[in-house]
């Protein structure tokens, strides 16, 4: 029976009138009397640990019905569990149905909990990963390496999320100078998928970044599942970009999170992988310049200490400078009196060569007059005007043809007789054949 502080009868309708808590109080001895000890069967989602070690989680129903149930596992009873528990996991759970007073939820206070097999999505998620798998989608020859010094940054996730002010604090404490791109996208729901694409691929045409983060607080199974869809992991794989998938807490694992290029445990993980600190960059800067700064001044020791040796060894440079005028002043003389000697020479040898040249000259141009002159003489006494004048003529035909011979003659032929002097003309009245004359022309014996 209710205390008498808890429970008052209603001055006007007289009904009772409950405070909250006598209420509730009331309400889980209901369910203690009516329900006692149940055994509950369905899918894990929501899996958390608290640092008190206490589980929280929800139980639904494996065929996707939207009924569930917030279930509390207390520390005691945690430490029994033969498994460790996952979201998606089908599981069977024992205990007792009470109220939560501060918020007045109904809650299932779990005593014990064995697993029953994988749940509908758990069981989703291992055949396609089976399948992208068997693609090369997984691959470790696949990643590449982030870029050590990021000119620019992209992130990938929802503009409201709680994970996109972890990752910008993280890059500006760790990268201040390094811009960050904002990528805005889904990342819960059913429109999720292909919003997250679409991010990607808005990066990819854009190429202002070096690499991206793709990141996502943690939650339940069916929160991360966008990321475990098969759109958003094939346009990982195919993204230009290098990309650092850091989505819910250290322990889940989704499908992006494989093909991506490099996975990060959270959020804040993957800004810290991503960006270099720049502080360490800054004292590696200054070693290396501090390094630069020392050998720089070893060479110039170096070079001191051998200019040094090279002006000891040199000596007094006025001695040395005057002996070295004087030793060119006697080669440039010497030089000038073999340079006249030769031209005399080589003057002389020319000379002599033009006088003989000439003499050559004279003697092969009389000797070709002699010939000439003989050549012109024998000319001159073979000329036919010359054998004419001494008496004899050729004879022609009225064509001025010579006539070979008399058979080339007949009788009343007219032909011309042809002197030095001029011609006659003659007509043919016979003709009387030289027996001393072959009939070819040569002479008989």
């Amino acid at each position: 029976m209710p205390e008498h502080d808890e429970v008052t009868r209603s001055a006007d309708s007289g009904s009772l009138s409950w405070s909250v808590s006598g209420l509730l109080l009331a309400l889980t001895d209901a369910l203690a009397a009516r329900f006692g000890s149940l055994t509950v069967h369905g899918e894990l989602s929501g899996w958390s640990r608290a640092a008190s070690g206490h589980a929280y989680f929800t139980v639904k129903d494996a065929d996707g019905a939207a009924a569930s149930l917030r279930c509390v596992l207390f520390r005691r009873a945690a430490t029994l569990l033969d498994f460790a528990p996952a979201d998606g996991q089908r599981v069977e759970v024992r205990g007792r149905l009470a109220v939560y007073e501060p918020r007045g939820d109904l809650q299932f206070v779990v005593e014990s909990m064995r697993r029953q097999g994988a749940g509908t999505l758990y069981e989703q998620f291992l055949r396609l990963r089976a399948r992208l798998e068997a693609a090369g989608l997984f691959d470790p020859s696949r990643r590449r390496p982030l870029p050590s010094h990021p000119c620019a940054l992209g992130v990938i996730t929802s503009p409201g999320a709680a994970a996109l002010r972890d990752v910008v604090t993280a890059l500006r404490r760790r990268s201040p100078h390094v811009p960050v791109v904002i990528y805005p996208c889904l990342v819960q729901g059913a429109e999720a998928p292909a919003s997250i694409v679409r991010a990607l691929q808005q990066a990819a045409a854009r190429a202002e970044v070096d690499a991206l983060l793709l990141v996502r607080g943690g939650g339940s199974l069916e929160d991360l599942w966008a990321f475990n869809d098969e759109r958003v992991v094939r346009a990982i794989a195919a993204s230009p970009i290098p990309v650092v998938c850091g989505v819910g807490h250290e322990t889940d694992v989704t499908l992006s999170d494989l093909a991506s290029d490099l996975r990060a445990p959270t959020p804040t993980a993957a800004a810290e992988l991503a960006a270099p600190l720049r502080d360490e960059l800054l004292h590696r800067l200054a070693a290396v310049q501090a390094r630069m700064g020392q050998g720089a001044q070893r060479a110039i020791d170096r070079q001191s200490q051998r200019l040094d040796l090279l002006s000891r060894r040199a000596g007094q440079p006025g001695g040395r400078l005057a002996a070295q005028t004087e030793r060119m002043a006697s080669l440039g003389q010497r030089l000038g009196r073999a340079l006249s000697t030769r031209a005399l020479l080589d003057g002389q040898r020319h000379a002599s060569q033009e006088r003989a040249l000439a003499r050559a000259a004279s003697r092969g141009l009389a000797t070709q007059q002699d010939r000439m002159n003989t050549l012109a003489m024998r000319l001159h006494a073979v000329h036919p005007q010359h054998v004419l004048r001494r008496g004899y003529a050729w004879v022609t035909d009225e064509a001025g043809v010579p006539v070979p011979g008399v058979d080339a003659l007949c009788a009343g032929m007219t032909v011309y007789a042809v002197m030095h002097d001029g011609r006659a003309r003659a007509s043919v009245t016979g003709t009387e054949m030289d027996a001393q004359w072959a009939p070819s022309g040569g002479l008989r014996a």
